[in-house]
């Protein structure tokens, strides 16, 4: 019974003293152990020690209490880690926060140089605030804190605290990412304010600007948007902006709905600052807002004077009356400059022009005036030879205020606001735009109206007989085993037929490099000791003379690296062969999808293959004298040099169209499965975007050395889409590099490469990047936008009430295709994106 007594007294003490460590405060005289913690009065934040993953160092910081996923909001030592557990947490004499070992040894302290009144107590508030105070102040003034943690926050912004500067102590609060998911200590992508004239909210990556949110202009940032990403139409939301002259200035923001437990988050990984949310009936937390959201989100993606618009081609577009700086092409990062010359405070000659909807400039050089009218600015603004543009301060209302800027204007980009006017100096606009183009109109309508019929009406009847000559004269047509038409036309040689069968060994097996769907494929010598490829058509191929036809008149006309060369063709009487330049090294998945030969290809050889293989496809898309969607993109027709150059081949199922035509549409479904866009399989409409589509997929298996096709995954049934789509949400692109790569790779060319077949794989078509932009995103380091949830096949043959596709099949490549293969997603929530960050998301 005396040992059974003493037992019960143990336990008894030892949960009195859990329940004593598990308050909000800690007194000048008591310390926290590793094991124990402080919780906030409501229970929503907890500090304590903890570690990593699989990590055995220890931290000191603060975390949700309630939520399953362990989410950590801050971190005292995030740069000095415990290596174990004998490290305590005590309050000093002289009013300090001291982390240190039993020997005395200091990992971590305040630093204050406050001196405490009266015995200092540490205390951890509902709001996430660890404060140090004197015993009586009660947590209630912040002016009163003899050390607080909003005032040195990591990587995490939580309502209420303040991003920004106390103008009096110099004191700077940023956010600072994580270096990654194991490591807290600080990396080099960072969230402040600028501490100037009109300040912005800034993420730097390193001592490089990367994202600008543009100046308040009362309601909200200049370059904000309107909230696409939210979870609901009303907002959820309270964000400021306080710049008071003398004593700080700072952005905060808080939750309208106090039970909505939301954070602003850095993320090193991705280079994104993410506002989430925590959705308790899901048990995840699912993303709200991201900056920067796309390209023309990154800071001066286009140069001076000209307007990022995503959703153009190209992106950058010279504002109204600026022309590019290179007379020839746009480049990005050039800019514009002014049509006209203009000369300053000469009337008719200098003035400003009204621009609507656009994210103002770059504040660095800019002056403000916050009781000053919009005509006092603009007079203010036409005085200083050195204004380039000015606007309100203010938008509310009439608008009040005065802001202008001195210099080029650079990273502008259309955003929706209503109320927010760029008034930039430019020469002849003493005139409203708007009347100036009426009046052209009407004088253009009343004195060219009927010429304009009539030239329209020659130009329609002069394409179509031009269209039809070409069609007469120019086209090839096979008939009666033979090519008639004009020969000098094709541009490409006539074989013999015994020729071919010397330089094959009549066909021999020996000789057979492979077999598509137009037929074998045999490797040849001719007599002056050229080799070459014959691609022989089979009786029996599902292809045929129209895919015949096709190949003959494109690569007559096609001619590019990265395409593959035709020498001629052979056509008598039941054979017809075309011959190509002989690639040794034969398509690359004989080399991507082999365990032995993969190692080969490392990611400098994997990388180029993908950049050359881009510009091929844009040169078919743009550059070539025919406008050509290839429609059976794949790392079979992928041909592979001595070098390991890539030609892109086997133009049977292209399709030629129109100089400005970029789609079209068909009866005939033909391509390789698993690598034909969602519209093509259901609807049959081929455009640029589903060659994009296919490159997306060719992309991946580049990257992954995996097939699409090939259902591999351990733990899901999806395809190398769905499964990088799953990796992508988890935040671990990696895991999907091929392992071959591990030691060579460069992580963050892979991990955008990754993120780049995302944006082409996304379901609509117009949500893919043209190839121009692909090359671009390529051989750039400029932001990428947010990828959506793509278009990956699962093979499901729907209810029949469900069903209003009809069964059609086509003979193709590889397989004969049915269209109740329908492209869906598995996860159904494609507007937000979950995350995982570990052992904290």
């Amino acid at each position: 019974m005396t040992i059974f007594t003493l037992t019960l007294g143990i336990c008894n003490l030892l949960f009195l003293l859990s329940k004593a460590f598990s308050t909000d405060t800690l007194t000048f005289s008591q310390s926290l152990h590793d094991g124990t913690t402080l919780s906030s009065k409501d229970e929503t934040f907890e500090l304590g020690f903890f570690s990593l993953r699989n990590s055995t160092n220890r931290y000191l910081g603060i975390w949700f209490k309630n939520i399953p996923v362990k989410t950590i909001v801050w971190v005292a030592n995030r740069d000095h880690p415990l290596k174990d557990n004998s490290t305590k947490l005590t309050i000093t004499n002289d009013g300090n926060l001291l982390l240190h070992s039993n020997n005395n040894t200091v990992h971590w302290s305040t630093n204050t140089t406050t001196k405490p009144l009266r015995p200092p107590i540490l205390q951890l508030l509902n709001t996430g605030n660890l404060i140090l105070r004197n015993d009586d102040d009660h947590g209630n003034n912040e002016e009163k804190f003899l050390w607080q943690s909003f005032d040195y926050p990591c990587d995490t912004l939580l309502p209420g605290m303040k991003l920004g500067w106390n103008k009096k102590t110099g004191l700077n609060r940023i956010i600072t990412a994580w270096k990654n998911w194991d490591d807290p200590s600080a990396g080099n992508f960072t969230w402040g304010i600028t501490f100037d004239s009109n300040p912005e909210m800034v993420l730097w990556k390193g001592t490089s600007k990367y994202h600008r949110s543009g100046p308040w202009n009362g309601v909200r940032f200049s370059g904000a948007f309107g909230g696409s990403n939210r979870l609901t139409t009303h907002p959820l939301f309270v964000y400021k902006l306080v710049n008071n002259n003398n004593d700080e200035v700072y952005y905060s923001y808080r939750s309208i709905n106090k039970s909505l437990i939301s954070i602003v988050v850095m993320n090193q990984t991705l280079f994104r600052r993410q506002r989430i949310i925590w959705i308790p009936d899901n048990g995840t937390w699912r993303l709200f807002q991201t900056a920067p959201r796309d390209i023309c989100d990154t800071y001066n993606p286009c140069g001076s004077y000209a307007n990022c618009m995503v959703d153009a081609s190209p992106v950058c577009q010279c504002l109204e009356g600026f022309q590019p700086k290179s007379s020839e092409t746009m480049d990005l990062s050039q800019g514009c400059v002014r049509s006209e010359p203009w000369r300053c405070r000469v009337d008719g000659r200098d003035g400003f022009r009204k621009f609507v909807g656009l994210k103002y400039p770059d504040t660095t050089h800019s002056w403000v005036n916050r009781s000053m009218t919009l005509d006092e600015c603009k007079v203010k603004c036409w005085e200083n030879c050195s204004c380039t543009a000015y606007a309100n301060l203010d938008i509310r209302g009439a608008g009040s205020g005065c802001s202008i800027w001195f210099g080029d204007l650079i990273d502008l980009k259309v955003v929706s606001q209503s109320g927010q006017y760029l008034y930039i100096r430019m020469a002849d606009s003493r005139t409203d735009p708007k009347d100036a183009h009426k009046k052209k109109a009407l004088l253009l309508i009343g004195t060219t109206v009927a010429p304009t019929v009539l030239v329209i009406l020659f130009a329609i009847l002069y394409y179509y007989r031009r269209k039809r000559k070409y069609e007469e004269e120019n086209v090839s047509v096979v008939k009666n085993d033979k090519v008639v038409g004009q020969e000098d036309s094709m541009e490409l040689p006539l074989f013999d037929f015994a020729t071919i069968v010397n330089a094959t060994n009549n066909f021999s097996t020996d000789n057979k490099l492979g077999q598509g769907g137009f037929g074998p494929v045999y490797k040849g010598v001719l007599a002056d000791g050229q080799e070459i490829a014959v691609k022989r058509l089979s009786r029996s191929s599902g292809q045929g003379l129209t895919e015949f036809k096709n190949e003959i008149i494109l690569c007559a006309k096609l001619q590019h690296r990265n395409l593959v060369k035709v020498l001629g063709c052979c056509i008598e009487e039941e054979e017809k062969m075309l011959l190509y330049e002989y690639m040794p090294n034969r398509s690359l998945d004989s080399f991507l999808f082999d365990s032995t030969k993969s190692e080969i290809l490392d990611w400098s050889k994997r990388f180029h293959i993908l950049c050359a293989t881009a510009g091929g496809l844009l040169y078919l898309h743009q550059d070539s004298r025919l406008r050509i969607i290839h429609r059976d993109l794949k790392a079979s027709n992928i041909l592979l040099d001595n070098n390991l150059n890539p030609k892109i081949s086997d133009f049977g199922l292209a399709r030629m169209c129109g100089g400005d035509q970029i789609e079209g549409n068909t009866n005939r479904i033909v391509g390789t499965y698993g690598y034909m866009a969602p519209e093509y399989v259901i609807h049959g409409l081929f455009s640029t975007k589903s060659d994009v589509f296919s490159f997306g997929i060719l992309l991946l298996e580049i990257v992954s050395g995996k097939k699409n096709r090939e259902v591999t995954y351990p733990h899901h049934s999806h395809n190398l889409i769905g499964h990088t789509w799953k990796l992508w949400k988890e935040g671990t692109p990696e895991k999907l590099i091929d392992n071959c790569l591990e030691d060579a790779s460069i992580l963050s060319e892979a991990v955008r490469s990754i993120h780049i077949g995302l944006l082409c794989l996304q379901r609509q078509p117009n949500d893919r990047p043209n190839m121009s932009s692909v090359v671009v995103m390529l051989s750039s380091d400029n932001e990428l936008p947010e990828p959506k949830e793509p278009g990956f096949l699962i093979d499901r043959i729907l209810n029949e009430e469900q069903s209003e596709f009809r069964s059609q099949t086509s003979s193709t490549n590889e397989v004969t295709i049915s269209i109740l293969n329908v492209w869906l997603g598995v996860y159904g929530f494609s507007d937000f994106l979950g995350l995982s960050k570990g052992s904290r998301f």
